[in-house]
């Protein structure tokens, strides 16, 4: 995913809440789980990123205005 962003163009240029890999797993991830709310999808997706060792940090659902 990451090679892909840099090819784009889209690298994110500081470290932010979100680094730009994220958003696109929760923009799919958004897809994939229609019913269910922003919260909810950004909680999974946390989950299942610590499960496979790509999100080691402590998280907090972002706010609206992030």
């Amino acid at each position: 995913m990451d090679e892909v962003i840099a090819e784009c163009g889209r690298r994110e240029q500081r470290s932010r809440l979100l680094p730009a890999r994220v958003v696109v797993y929760f923009v799919l991830a958004m897809c994939l789980f229609s019913g269910q709310g922003h919260e909810e999808v950004a909680r999974l997706l946390t989950q299942g990123l610590e499960r496979v060792r790509q999100w080691e940090k402590p998280w907090h659902v972002p706010t609206t205005g992030a």
